[in-house]
């Protein structure tokens, strides 16, 4: 199972607090959404830092997802990350949390630029998030071609890159995806991630998802997607219609639309969807969402990797999101309790 899923994309540094509501409404900012830095959000990290209890998590979309693979597994090194960050003690802060959850991290570093930061603002349980890209913005092919990580990709069998990627380095991710494509024992997943992603990458969302077995978003961003293409607005409509679009390799995919408390749906090449009831987890025990969606990918990635069915995979996604959501940012109990 060693390097069994490899996973790249933009490594952050979290700094999540929870907040009132002014600050949200200061920097325009809206729940349960994520989005970039822009210039007029730049002195919220220090207002963070400053002014509010914090805490510093290994972050972006897809390093929380291997790191919810090691957990579920317990087997250190079955996922292995890849990305950019800076020369300075951030980098090594999240080098050291990848490290200590189980992720093998073969980063990229980049001696002028700083690492990247996502502030993370929970207000009320809900998350939003900005995200200053920095030294994850400066992800280099080169890096990619290297022996130490093209011997990673030649050992993975199941490869993952959110969407948030296309916005650094799409001709990586499409390299990724076309060279899962060319192999039967492989496969590439991806996700929506943000609406901003569908609206204004749609393009190198489209190239990528020519390639793309597995699409995984969330309600907002299924929406988004059924905007743009005018799909109509019924989420199960529109995960049939993402599901049946056409595979370069002509293989069949499948598309898993999580709905927060409501059933996940999910559609295989086109077909009915199905949809799979999640356990609820009590508003008492909910601490905040933050990195539920990337949690539930990592559980059903978890669940895949060891042959697991659909249902049993979805499922697996349904119990890692739900223990990431008891606890404060991205971080999961000592020890899972579920049974693969």
């Amino acid at each position: 199972m060693e390097g069994v899923i490899f996973g790249i994309e933009n490594p952050l540094l979290d700094i999540s607090a929870h907040v009132p509501q002014s600050l949200l409404e200061k920097y325009e900012l809206k729940p349960s959404n994520a989005i970039l830095a822009e210039e007029k959000h730049l002195p919220l990290y220090e207002e963070l830092v400053k002014g509010y209890p914090v805490e510093y998590l290994a972050g972006g979309a897809t390093q929380n997802s291997m790191r919810a693979v090691c957990w579920l597994l317990q087997q250190p090194h079955t996922t292995v990350f890849v990305g950019c960050v800076g020369k300075d003690a951030y980098a090594q802060k999240i080098r050291h949390a990848a490290e200590a959850a189980g992720v093998r991290a073969l980063y990229l570093e980049d001696e002028s630029t700083p690492t990247g930061t996502c502030a993370v603002l929970i207000q009320d349980k809900e998350r939003s998030m900005v995200a200053n890209l920095a030294a994850a913005n400066k992800y280099k092919p080169e890096h990619f071609q290297s022996a130490e990580v093209q011997e990673a990709v030649k050992k993975a069998r199941i490869y993952y890159s959110s969407g948030f990627f296309l916005t650094v380095a799409p001709t990586v991710a499409l390299d990724l995806a076309k060279y899962a494509s060319a192999h039967s024992d492989k496969l590439y997943a991806t996700n929506l991630s943000a609406g901003f992603i569908v609206d204004f990458f749609g393009a190198q969302l489209e190239a990528v998802l020519a390639y793309t077995d597995i699409l995984f978003g969330n309600e907002d961003e299924a929406a988004a997607m059924g905007k743009k293409y005018g799909w109509g607005t019924d989420l199960k409509e529109i995960a049939k219609k993402a599901a049946a679009l056409p595979h370069a390799a002509g293989r069949t995919r499948t598309v898993a639309f999580t709905q927060g408390s409501k059933p996940t749906l999910v559609s295989v090449g086109g077909a009915d969807v199905q949809e799979f009831p999640i356990t609820p987890v009590s508003k008492e025990q909910i601490v905040d969402t933050n990195g539920a969606g990337d949690s539930f990918v990592g559980g059903y990635l978890a669940a895949l990797a060891l042959g697991k069915s659909l249902a049993e995979s979805v499922q697996a996604g349904h119990y890692v999101a739900g223990e990431c959501i008891k606890c404060s940012g991205v971080t999961f109990p000592p020890k899972p309790t579920y049974n693969l």
